[in-house]
């Protein structure tokens, strides 16, 4: 059988080791050293911004920690974008509060501003403002930030930007990871770049920083003993781990450049395919990372079926994934306020993520391009 093509694989770029010896020879082993520190300042210079950022465990930890910050408790309510992986609404349920969930829009799927205007008027009208929005750029795909912003600041809601999936994206030129009051990067084994497992929180100010640090390291009270006035949590990123992702930030824009190749590949293999369009930038004001390439497929024009190919592709040991199912279709969520239509779940029913690895080789590609052209025929 051929070799395994994932969706997306981890990619060194061969200078890790490097700062991975480093911490060993100087015994920097813990959450704290100079690896952390400096992978925070590469981060911040990255994304070229007035910013702070605060190297942890996971995405979803430091999306945690962004919600405990904004002051999200018991019984709140956070509005959340519905089509999305769960660890952008489950640190909604560690805090007690409730997700309201708003659909996607056609151009980029991610939040609807209008419904998401629409859900605060209702939410506010029975009496339950909204104490934060969680939008995603979903697969490095930018949302539209401009009328989401607009309505944050018009509401006074301060905004969660998930960028996860999105760093090395940029909307109007800005990067993605730098338009919320708090945002936050994920260095999962399949992101753009990996640390193995990690997460980054940006922040606006340094005392946000200094919180999310606080928090992070089971909040210890400044005192010679062990005294704790608030939950803490072990969320900080080993020296280890960041000793990876500073290898992996001298090869970032290699990767974002190489995602992009795969997804203008996307698109000349499907240009003469009726019933299937490629998930691209809706104009200039957009520029994703493109860290998942996705189809979706009309099978009453393509003659067959998004799970048709998910199979053939099986069959040829490639690895190929549906787009996300809507957080309001998960059981867990089944009794949560949503406000929109039916975008996401349309888009759930009839989306494909293709292989998008940076690490794709022309055989690879090529493999790839022998499923579609034998579906075609």
């Amino acid at each position: 059988m051929n070799s395994k093509i994932w969706l997306s694989s981890p990619h060194m770029g061969g200078t890790e080791l490097n700062y991975i010896h480093e911490a060993f020879e100087q015994n920097w082993v813990a959450p704290l050293g100079p690896n952390v520190n400096n992978f925070e300042d590469d981060l911040k210079k990255y994304l070229n911004h007035d910013v702070e950022v605060a190297a942890l465990s996971a995405g979803t930890a430091a999306l945690h920690l962004a919600l405990i910050i904004l002051g999200v408790k018991r019984d709140d309510e956070v509005i959340c974008q519905t089509f999305t992986f769960s660890a952008s609404a489950n640190p909604i349920a560690y805090q007690g509060a409730t997700p309201v969930f708003i659909d996607s829009e056609k151009e980029t799927w991610n939040m609807c501003p209008i419904a998401l205007e629409e859900a605060i008027v209702d939410r506010i009208a029975k009496g339950k403002k909204p104490k934060a929005i969680i939008v995603v750029h979903l697969y490095g795909m930018p949302a539209k930030m401009k009328e989401i912003l607009e309505i944050s600041n018009k509401y006074q809601i301060p905004l969660i930007e998930d960028a996860a999936e999105a760093l090395g994206s940029t909307y109007s030129g800005q990067n993605c990871g730098t338009f919320g009051e708090m945002s936050i990067l994920s260095f999962n084994g399949n992101k753009i770049i990996t640390t193995s497992g990690g997460g980054a929180l940006v922040c606006k100010t340094k005392e946000g920083k200094e919180k999310a640090v606080f928090l992070s390291t089971q909040a210890r009270d400044d005192a010679p003993h062990y005294q704790h006035s608030e939950i803490g949590y072990n969320y900080r990123m080993s020296n280890i781990s960041a000793g990876i992702g500073r290898g992996q930030m001298e090869v970032l824009d290699q990767r974002v450049a190489a995602r992009r190749k795969n997804n203008q590949f996307y698109q000349d293999l499907f240009k003469d395919f009726e019933g299937i369009a490629v998930f691209v930038e809706p104009n200039q004001d957009y520029k994703s990372n493109h860290w998942l390439s996705a189809i979706t497929i009309d099978p009453q024009k393509a003659a067959f079926s998004c799970e048709e190919l998910r199979l053939k592709f099986l069959d040829q040991n490639i690895e190929s994934r549906p787009l996300w199912k809507p957080m309001h279709l998960q059981p867990i969520f089944a009794n949560t306020p949503y406000y929109g239509t039916k975008v996401a779940e349309e888009l759930f029913n009839n989306g494909l993520c293709l292989p998008s690895g940076s690490s794709l080789t022309d055989a690879d590609r090529i493999r790839i391009k022998d499923v579609i052209v034998k579906l075609k025929q």
